[in-house]
């Protein structure tokens, strides 16, 4: 029994040994094999060595990604794409039409650095492909957009489409969502599948779908964006079909760079909460603690090579101010009526305090 004790220990120190070894292979490279998944470089350090963010966003949508006809984008997904920029400190932002098909795919070859593009964050989304989520920057709902001219009665309703031709998003939720809805409902429906907004929106005014899904904004914008000539009489039905928390998404286990782009979002919620504004950030009383830290701490945010500066914060409310300012900007300069495309007041994006579900963790 000793004999087969000491055999045993023989064994096992052997084991130890052979698992703390190097094998050296003849020369003197770094053998130590990067876990699969990981981000051996963060995003932030690449991005501030290129000098330049590439931003994947939308060119379609009037209040979230639109390209004006002089060249410049606009929306709240825009504005993110600038905080971001602003609090890393590069001034130049290539924008990279991400669509519904391809956005994860741009994300996983880097040829973009972060998705801001109307993006619902869910779990697949989470735990299948190679991204992580950030800042919920817009609280949607999958609306339907209908072409009323195209029933002898116009519905009011998206129980009353049974039969109805729908254009829908390739590789968004809104496939998923509506077979679901469908189904539930006892109803029956013919997909028209399209790559982009360009192409449904061509499709829904040439006639090929009836009516139209996609998140409740774009729905809303597009709406408005309508030949009235090709569809004079289009209405958007009152269900909401589901949740979509549009989410900016970074590359998965960048966590450095997914803090940036999280908390950017947060402070810019939190600035609106202080009562910080673009016009007033230069002379908020410093006495406040909760001021000052946002105003003067990068909050540990960055990477070693490259720490945000502490007045992070103050480059990004020069930018694009807080929240509501960025949400005006976005939503209710779209024309000259002053009229707002999507109210925020009662909506799910009005701040926590005043009934909304927009909420910024303690930034301290």
């Amino acid at each position: 029994m000793k004999q087969i004790y000491a055999l045993i220990v023989m064994l096992m120190m052997a084991s130890v040994a052979f698992t703390g070894c190097v094998s050296d292979d003849g020369d003197d490279t770094d053998d130590t094999v990067d876990p699969v998944g990981t981000e051996s470089t963060s995003t932030l350090d690449t991005v501030i060595a290129r000098g330049s963010l590439k931003c994947g966003v939308k060119d379609s949508q009037y209040g979230m990604g639109y390209l004006e006809a002089d060249g410049t984008y606009t929306g709240l997904d825009i504005e993110y794409c600038k905080a971001v920029a602003a609090a890393i400190g590069v001034d130049t932002i290539e924008y990279v039409l991400a669509t519904g098909s391809n956005r994860f795919e741009l994300l996983a070859s880097e040829e973009i650095d972060v998705l801001i593009r109307t993006t619902t964050w869910t779990t697949s989304r989470d735990a299948d492909l190679n991204a992580d989520f950030a800042g919920i920057n817009f609280y949607d709902g999958q609306g339907i957009l209908v072409n009323t001219d195209a029933y002898a009665t116009a519905p009011t309703s998206a129980l009353e489409l049974d039969g109805a031709k729908i254009c829908v998003g390739i590789g968004t939720t809104t496939e998923g969502n509506i077979a679901d809805y469908f189904a539930v409902n006892g109803m029956e429906y013919t997909a028209v599948n399209s790559d982009d907004a360009a192409t449904a929106k061509a499709q829904f005014e040439d006639g090929s779908c009836d009516a139209w899904t996609g998140d409740m904004s774009a729905m809303v914008a597009q709406k408005f964006g309508l030949d009235t000539a090709a569809v004079p009489n289009s209405a958007i039905m009152p269900e909401l079909l589901s949740k979509e928390p549009l989410a900016a998404a970074t590359r998965d286990n960048d966590d450095d760079w997914n803090d940036v782009v999280t908390w950017v979002w947060f402070g810019m919620l939190t600035a609106e909460e202080l009562g910080i504004t673009s016009a007033n950030y230069a002379d908020a009383n410093m006495s406040i603690p909760a001021n000052d830290r946002l105003l003067n701490n990068n909050l540990g945010l960055g990477t070693e090579a490259n720490p945000l500066s502490a007045t992070w914060m103050q480059s990004v409310l020069a930018a694009v101010g807080n929240y509501e300012e960025a949400y005006t900007e976005s939503f209710c300069t779209f024309d000259s009526s002053g009229d707002c495309l999507i109210d925020r007041a009662g909506s799910q994006n009005a701040p926590y305090w005043e009934g909304g579900l927009q909420y910024a963790p303690p930034m301290r």
